[in-house]
């Protein structure tokens, strides 16, 4: 099949499979700033946060080193799924001896074994699902997106709603969500089967961990880029206002909502091609239309910021949910160079430089340290989502260049400082709402629409004519 049309019918799949759940999750957002307080969900955030970084670090980063060789025939898949899980349980067991250490901080002392828990089950959910999506099960990757999501809704609906249990409830509702997600899969894919002491292959293990290694401590520093401004906010400002600052970081995930469904895709035909001699120009027409559609989103997104904000939160004046769209298109434009650096990330995942996408996460996580440290003692939440757009553009200036030593693919330099001056204009003017405010916005929303819709289309025809190409063969 063509490389362009696989990777147009897989992000279709991942689409219609997760689009529905993704956009759930997203008003979920409401539900509950409606259900809890500002400091409740404040703390809900960090406790979500905290199960981030502590994921890669339990699992060795195993799930990555799954999607990475489960797509190399010259593996057994069998070797590669006891590896992984046996990896995973030594580290869960290390994180249960430690798990005491919760105790020693206000924040995840009153949670910290359902900490461990969510911890649990979320490690072996993550292995499952990369292991099913290497073998190419993409419906069923899908289907699993879905019913997952269904079951957190039931049970946010049960935990939030009828027995009020608050910050408990939202973390056993992911809980619970995980645990029938694993067993769906090891059910549905008989991944059982694929698990036997028997399979255990040290010298796998060792080639695995290479890979997997270098990303423990870079998905720590994209925890420190990603949330260390939420615990600046919360120490400095208040639980109430980082409740808040949480809230507006709902609809940049909007963004990531989206590439998130193209990236699943995406990650698979870059590997699968990584030897194809056309790998460059194929990164390069994909970049190019990914970048152009990611700025025109963010410019639609920041056009419509303030009613997206009222529809999204709960508007209860008391709680202050709605102050958030202050703070949201700053992040709007931070989430544009986190998903341009996701983006970047395929090329080292293709080339097994994972040491390279420690190095260059290493920047982005001082930039922010330091920049939220500065800024966030004066400036409050607009310090911090400013060290955050700060962090991720300084780690994309670097990767820009340095990924294109592996795969050198075409970059239209220009067009992306036009578009970056474009967005943080409309940033700009929808936080400090001059006269004539949304003519403003949409003003720019056409310039930035005008200046990417060349590439998208360009793209557009390419997957539809050789599609269509393909039809009448």
């Amino acid at each position: 099949m063509d490389k362009y049309k696989k990777l147009a019918g897989n992000t279709l799949i991942f689409a219609i499979g997760t689009f529905g759940t993704k956009l759930l999750s997203f008003f979920l957002t409401r539900f509950y700033t409606g259900c809890m307080t500002t400091e409740q969900y404040g703390d809900a955030d960090l406790l979500y946060q905290a199960v981030n970084v502590l994921y890669p670090i339990v699992t060795m980063s195993m799930a990555d080193a799954v999607i990475r060789f489960g797509m190399e025939k010259k593996y057994d898949s069998r070797k590669i799924y006891t590896v992984a899980i046996g990896s995973t349980v030594i580290g869960l067991a290390g994180l249960a001896f430690l798990s005491p250490l919760f105790n020693l901080t206000d924040i995840y002392r009153d949670y910290s074994f359902l900490l461990f828990v969510y911890c649990y089950f979320s490690a072996f959910r993550q292995i499952a699902s990369n292991f099913v999506r290497a073998r190419g099960y993409v419906k069923l990757f899908a289907l699993d997106g879905i019913l997952a999501t269904l079951a957190m809704l039931i049970c946010n609906i049960i935990f939030l709603a009828v027995l009020n249990l608050g910050v408990n409830g939202y973390i056993l509702s992911f809980i619970v969500s995980d645990f029938l997600s694993f067993t769906w899969l090891t059910v549905i894919a008989g991944l059982h089967k694929q698990l036997d002491i028997k399979y255990f292959s040290k010298k796998l293990f060792k080639e695995m961990l290479r890979y997997s290694a270098p990303l423990i401590p870079t998905y720590i520093l994209w925890w420190i880029t990603s949330a260390s401004d939420r615990i600046f906010v919360t120490k400095l400002c208040g639980e109430d206002v980082n409740g808040i600052y949480a809230a507006a970081n709902k609809i940049p995930a909007l963004l990531m909502m989206f590439t998130t469904l193209f990236y699943q895709a995406w990650q698979m035909s870059a590997i699968e091609n990584r030897d194809d001699a056309g790998l460059a120009k194929f990164y390069s027409k994909i970049y190019g239309a990914y970048s152009s559609l990611l700025m025109i989103a963010a410019a639609g997104v920041i056009m419509l910021v303030k009613p997206l904000t009222y529809i999204l939160v709960d508007n209860d004046p008391e709680k202050n949910f709605t102050f958030a769209y202050h703070y949201t298109p700053i992040l709007v434009v931070a989430m544009v160079f986190q998903c341009l650096c996701q983006f970047t990330s395929s090329v080292y995942n293709v080339r097994k430089r994972s040491v390279n996408s420690l190095l260059t996460s290493l920047i982005a996580a001082t930039v922010n340290l330091l920049l939220n440290f500065l800024l966030i003692p004066d400036y409050g939440p607009y310090g911090a989502a400013i060290a955050t757009a700060f962090s991720y553009l300084a780690c994309f200036a670097v990767r820009i260049f340095d990924v294109r030593n592996y795969i050198p693919f075409k970059v239209n330099h220009i067009r992306t400082v036009i578009n970056t001056i474009a967005i943080s204009g409309m940033a700009f003017t929808a936080i400090t709402e001059p006269k004539l405010t949304y003519l403003w916005l949409i003003l720019i929303f056409l310039l930035v629409t005008v200046l990417n819709f060349k590439s998208v289309l360009d793209t557009l025809r390419k997957i539809l004519a050789r599609t269509s190409r393909k039809s009448t063969q």
